[in-house]
């Protein structure tokens, strides 16, 4: 008899009225049923058991179906106010920008990245950016992140800020919207999701790097937009053992799948959200290889949501059927689809004549390896070269953080900083400051670590599945970072996982927001406490605001808004 078929001892159903005759109802030792077993694997019995009430949007009622696509609409106009107003300020190439902002312009000329002569930054932030050489550049990232700045640059011009930030403030923006969608489908919950994306949309350290042309909120979108077409594909893939299951049941005189048929279960065939979230994550490693890390948590976290489909739809050899019949398709659907996605983002690469390292397999012959083509072989090599730089990068840095110090901000970095003199224009006052500060929100942050705890406990002891799909996507980009304890690494690397640090909170969140099956009291008062949150983070950034996007202040506000020494 399968687990989900038989109530645990002594245990009663409550529609069971006390007169019925002692047989009925009952299993071969006298133990009532949840359910008849001819009951059970219906394939509606199965769509309840794996997947629950609300499913679609469409099951929501129809005066909520609107606010399902108006609340990420919302919070994602939020997020866009904050990350567009004032874009092109400071009007100069901030931190990183001097690399990436460079390379996006030369893979719109070229294809390929190509050196800078001296004080290239004069001439690109002046408007000339044809300085750009004919000698190919040796750069240590995939393409995709730059090929995504130098869309705003096709777009609005690379001859002003506006058009270098593009990219990255709209790439910010959807991701609000992404975020909140996530969260009301992770929790079912309209006030969650419009709760996680307004706290995404206020974050400072989000908002800095929205604001900014680096590769982490491009890295930190497609890992999102993964892990969404992840959480599709659960719904898919249960939809489709229900309903596969539920077919052999209702051919079987006895009204459930035979002892053969229960033993491992049907197979789900191709699952194409799994293979848009393969098409992600390529995307991913094409940004930065740290993706990686979430290209291995992500698949193992898909695998073992299918064995509990299994198990739960009373699957015997789950496990077994599990790796068999939904691991290998996984591995299929994910790896190759994400290794040909990531090459592809190659293609100027391979197509061009003098690309760093291009020629190098035809001035290096191999034995061992010259059956490969010589372009797949120089590619090869760059690869090595470049994991051979980031495993050596241990140079000094005023601002390097440690991966200990990243969920306590510990040492946010500096993106920019000036003090004009009075007179300048914008400063009106004796001592003046302008900063970006790649902190976060401070309620938002600390919040969130104490909540990962909180969620430890409640998978641990409470196999919420929904805690462990958020740790799992917390521990993917966080923990190896621990492997390179030698290694320069900044804080704003964080961002790669901090929607999942926001969905953590807005868990805990949802814990004091209470059941829908609450008093009305319970409810009222939960909604208040989660009211009162989202107004005080919501002020706490208003407080920071100046120092996330070059406002002009005075130095003693900007010393106001230094809560610990290390962020100076």
């Amino acid at each position: 008899m399968t687990q989900t078929s038989v109530r645990p001892d002594g245990a009663e159903p409550t529609s069971t009225p006390p007169s019925a005759p002692p047989t009925e109802g009952r299993g071969p030792h006298g133990k009532r049923w949840i359910s008849r077993p001819s009951e059970a694997f219906t394939a509606d019995a199965l769509t309840r058991r794996l997947i629950g009430g609300i499913r679609t949007w469409r099951d929501y009622p129809p005066s909520l179906r609107l606010w399902f696509w108006l609340i990420p609409a919302l919070t994602a106009a939020v997020g866009g106010i904050l990350r567009f107003v004032r874009l092109d300020v400071p009007r100069s190439l901030v931190f990183d920008e001097t690399y990436y902002v460079k390379d996006g312009y030369s893979l719109l000329v070229s294809g390929y990245e190509r050196s800078w002569p001296d004080k290239a930054n004069d001439a690109f932030i002046a408007g000339n950016p044809n300085v750009l050489l004919d000698t190919p550049e040796y750069v240590v990232h995939p393409p995709v992140g730059k090929w995504m700045i130098a869309a705003g640059m096709w777009l609005f011009g690379a001859d002003n800020p506006f058009g270098w930030r593009f990219a990255a403030a709209l790439t910010g923006t959807l991701s609000v919207a992404l975020l909140a969608l996530i969260a009301q489908k992770l929790f079912g919950s309209l006030v969650l999701g419009a709760a996680a994306g307004l706290l995404l949309a206020v974050d400072g350290h989000h908002l800095v790097l929205s604001r900014t042309s680096l590769l982490d909120i491009f890295l930190m979108f497609w890992l999102l937009a993964a892990f969404g077409a992840l959480l599709l594909d659960r719904d898919d893939g249960r939809r489709r053992l229900a309903a596969r299951l539920g077919r052999q049941a209702a051919a079987s005189p006895t009204g459930r799948p035979s002892t053969l048929q229960l033993l491992s279960g049907p197979w789900l065939g191709v699952r194409w959200w799994r293979v848009v979230a393969g098409i992600c994550l390529g995307l991913a490693v094409g940004t930065k290889w740290s993706a990686l890390f979430f290209l291995a948590g992500f698949g193992l976290l898909t695998v073992f949501w299918d064995l509990s489909a299994r198990r739960i739809a009373g699957i015997r050899g789950w496990i077994s059927a599990g790796i068999i019949k939904d691991g290998l398709l996984a591995f299929v659907s994910m790896v190759p689809v994400a290794a040909v996605t990531y090459a592809a983002s190659w293609t100027g690469w391979f197509r061009s004549t003098d690309a760093y390292y291009r020629r190098w397999a035809e001035t290096n012959p191999s034995a061992e390896w010259g059956w490969l083509p010589d372009p797949v072989r120089s590619l090869a090599h760059y690869h090595l070269e470049a994991y051979k730089f980031h495993q050596g990068l241990s140079s000094e840095h005023p601002y390097e953080a440690s991966a200990w110090s990243w969920l306590v901000m510990g040492r946010p970095t500096s993106f920019f900083y000036e003090s004009p003199k009075q007179g300048t224009p914008g400063c009106d006052f004796a001592t003046c400051t302008s900063a970006i500060l790649s902190v976060g929100n401070p309620l938002i942050w600390w919040s969130a670590a104490i909540s990962l705890v909180v969620l430890l406990f409640w998978w641990a002891g409470r196999r919420d599945w929904r805690a462990g799909a958020v740790l799992a996507a917390v521990a993917s980009g966080y923990l190896p970072w621990f492997m390179y304890p030698e290694r320069t690494m900044f804080f704003f690397y964080a961002v790669s996982f901090e929607p999942f640090l926001v969905l953590a909170l807005v868990y805990c969140l949802g814990l004091v927001l209470g059941k829908s099956t609450d008093p009305p009291w319970r409810r009222r008062s939960g909604l208040y406490g989660v009211a009162l949150f989202l107004v005080a983070a919501v002020l706490v950034s208003a407080f920071f605001y100046p120092v996330w996007t070059a406002e002009m202040i005075t130095y003693q506000d900007w010393r106001l808004r230094m809560w610990m020494p290390s962020w100076i």
